[in-house]
């Protein structure tokens, strides 16, 4: 059993973010608990990230420990945070977000309501996040306290938008980001795995972290209508759906078919850019196949689409 320093380590992957980091720091400044060590991996900044974290490890009443790495990406820079905690939680926050001020102090008092011996079940306390006027960002929990895997959340419940909280970190350095697909992997691969290995979490309707909205976010890239340029992960995803999800199809059939659709047009992106798609993944199921033969003229379709969007975009360029 790991002997940990801390309750939590705070974990924040960053590149040239140095505009930015201080909305984080000053947020854990103000933390109501103090247990927790603070811990930026830089992805190879330019700026002048490494002289601001040095100027706040003078000063600050918590540790900072600053891990720089050549530029590989943030999913990388993720899975070397995990390893650097010291921490038995891990709360990993995006590089221009802050969390509440009560943050760590509320999640150490949801997690100290579970029983001892239930406590090997749960991976995650996950909250809400809130815009920087109050507004919750997305839908809230269908009850105040649910304990449940985040797949059943997602499909048996439709709970939408972005939410927050924190991770086992023993849990999380078994289940890393794949390191060997390139680009954008969604976040989301890593925890349906981990819902897919039984592991609970308890959802609260409290905010945990201050929600501010950025055009260069990776979340907001994946979201982006320019599918093309992140073909691979996006494909990983609607194949995770579509093959590793059906458990759950009877609660969100549109969800799947849509997911089926997706398959085909990011099918098609990757071969037009010659990618070859990870060995290992196929589908298996009659069930998969079915949904994606059945939604490949749509597919097809938006993929049809983006190269006229991407085209469209070139030709306005020049």
């Amino acid at each position: 059993m790991a002997c940990w320093r801390h309750l939590f380590t705070v974990l924040t992957p960053t590149y040239n973010r140095a505009h930015t980091l201080e909305r984080v720091y000053h947020s854990l400044r103000e933390q109501s608990f103090q247990d927790f060590e603070w811990v930026v991996v830089d992805d190879g900044s330019t700026d002048h990230t490494r002289d601001l974290i040095q100027a706040w490890q003078a000063e600050a009443s918590f540790p900072i420990r600053y891990v720089w790495q050549t530029n590989q990406h943030k999913k990388t820079a993720f899975n070397n945070g995990v390893r650097q905690a010291r921490g038995e939680w891990l709360v990993a926050i995006d590089s221009d977000d802050e969390l509440d001020p009560n943050a760590l102090y509320q999640m150490a008092s949801v997690w100290d309501q579970i029983s001892p011996a239930q406590r090997h079940r749960y991976v995650a306390i996950t909250g809400l996040c809130a815009r920087p006027d109050g507004q919750i960002v997305g839908d809230m929990y269908p009850q105040d306290v649910m304990d449940i895997t985040s797949l059943d959340m997602t499909f048996r419940h439709h709970v939408r938008g972005e939410k927050f909280g924190c991770l086992r970190t023993d849990v999380l350095r078994q289940f890393p980001f794949p390191e060997d697909i390139p680009g954008f992997v969604p976040e989301s691969l890593v925890w349906r795995a981990i819902a897919r290995a039984g592991y609970l979490t308890r959802f609260v309707n409290q905010v945990f972290r201050v929600y501010h909205d950025s055009a260069d976010s990776l979340s907001r890239q994946g979201r982006s209508s320019d599918g093309a340029r992140h073909a691979l992960g996006l494909w990983l995803l609607a194949y995770d759906t579509v093959e590793c999800c059906l458990p759950w199809l009877r609660y969100q059939p549109m969800t799947f078919l849509a997911a089926a659709a997706r398959y085909t047009r990011f099918s098609l992106h990757l071969r037009r850019r010659h990618v070859t798609r990870p060995t290992g993944r196929r589908l298996t199921h009659l069930l998969s196949r079915c949904l994606v033969a059945c939604m490949w003229p749509i597919g097809a379709g938006l993929f049809v689409r983006d190269c006229f969007s991407i085209g469209a975009a070139g030709r306005t360029m020049l």
